[in-house]
C-alpha cells in the first residue's frame, strides 16, 4: 500500500479511533483505576491499592457473609430480565403488524413520539397514572371495581420499564422484518411445513438480527436503570443502579461505586463474550 492509502486509511479511522479512547477506553480504565483505591475521610479517592470494595460488593469481609448486594444484583438481572422477555412478547407481533399495515408511518410516528417528551416526564405520568387518587384508581372507582395501590411498588417499576424499553425493540426489529423474503414461507408451505414450522424455519431466521439488537438494546440499560426505581418505587425498589448512583452521590464512595460498576460491566461483557461465541460455534455468526 503506498503513502497516500495509508494517510487516507489514517484520515478515516483516526476520528473514530479518538472517540472511543477518549470517551470509552479512558473512562473505563479510569473507573477500574478508582475500585481499587479507597474513601478518603472527606470523601476523595485515596491509596494505597486494595481489592476490599470487591470484596465488600461479594459480601466478604471478616464478621461472615453478607450477600446485600449480590441480592441487589440478582434483582436487577431479574428485572432485566423480566423487561426483556415482555418487551419481546409485545413488540415481536407488532413488529409484524406495522410492517403488513397500510398505515405504518403512522404507527412508527406513534411509536417514536414519546421519544419527543423528557424521559423524567413520561416517568412522572405514570405516578399520576399509579398513585392513590390516580387516573387509573379513578376509572376503576368509576367502574364499581376495588382500587389498586400500585405506586409506588415492584409492579410499577415493572411496568415504568417495560413501557420506556418497548420502543427500542420494536425499531430494530421492524427494520428486519421489512426486509423479510416472504416467498421463502410460501415454498415451505409447498414443501408440507404448517404455519408455526413455516415460520419458523422461513420466517424467524431472518428477523434474528433485528431481534438480538432489540434485545441488547433492551436488557442492557434495564439492567443498570435506576432513575424509574427512585421514581415509581419511591426508594424501596433498590436496583444496583440505585446503589452505583447512591455511592457517586449522596455517600460519596466513589471507590466502592466503581468496584459496583466495574464488576456490572464484567458480567454484561461476559454475557455478550459467551452469547457470541455460542453463536458462532452454531453457525448464527453469519446472521449477525
Amino acid at each position: 500500500m503506498n503513502r497516500p492509502s495509508w494517510r487516507r486509511l489514517l484520515a478515516t479511522v483516526a476520528p473514530g479511533a479518538f472517540w472511543l479512547v477518549v470517551f470509552s477506553l479512558l473512562p473505563t480504565l479510569l473507573i477500574l483505576y478508582a475500585s481499587f483505591l479507597q474513601r478518603g475521610p472527606h470523601g476523595w479517592l485515596s491509596g494505597p491499592l486494595t481489592l476490599v470494595n470487591y470484596a465488600r460488593f461479594f459480601g466478604i469481609s471478616s464478621s461472615g457473609f453478607d450477600p446485600l448486594y449480590l441480592n441487589i444484583l440478582g434483582r436487577s438481572f431479574l428485572l432485566g430480565i423480566v423487561t426483556t422477555v415482555a418487551v419481546v412478547l409485545l413488540g415481536y407481533p407488532f413488529a409484524f403488524f406495522i410492517a403488513r399495515s397500510r398505515h405504518k408511518n403512522l404507527l412508527l410516528l406513534l411509536v417514536v413520539l414519546p421519544f419527543w417528551t423528557n424521559f423524567l416526564i413520561r416517568v412522572y405520568a405514570w405516578i399520576v397514572i399509579f398513585q392513590r387518587r390516580g387516573v387509573l384508581n379513578a376509572l376503576l372507582t368509576y367502574l364499581h371495581l376495588p382500587t389498586l395501590h400500585l405506586y409506588p411498588s415492584w409492579t410499577a417499576v415493572y411496568v415504568g420499564t417495560i413501557y420506556t424499553y418497548l420502543p427500542f425493540l420494536i425499531l430494530p426489529l421492524y427494520a428486519s422484518v421489512e426486509k423479510v423474503d416472504w416467498t421463502l414461507l410460501e415454498a415451505a408451505y409447498d414443501l408440507g411445513a404448517g404455519r408455526v414450522r413455516g415460520f419458523w424455519h422461513a420466517i424467524f431466521p431472518q428477523t434474528l438480527p433485528g431481534l438480538v439488537a432489540g434485545v441488547l438494546l433492551v436488557f442492557i440499560p434495564a439492567l443498570g436503570t435506576f432513575v424509574i426505581s427512585d421514581l415509581l418505587g419511591a426508594g424501596k425498589a433498590i436496583l444496583i443502579g440505585n446503589v452505583i448512583q447512591q455511592q457517586f452521590g449522596g455517600s460519596r464512595d466513589w471507590a466502592f461505586g466503581s468496584a459496583a460498576a466495574f464488576v456490572l460491566m464484567a458480567l454484561v461483557l461476559l454475557g455478550l463474550w459467551l452469547y457470541a461465541r455460542r453463536a458462532g460455534e452454531s453457525g448464527m455468526g453469519e446472521l449477525l
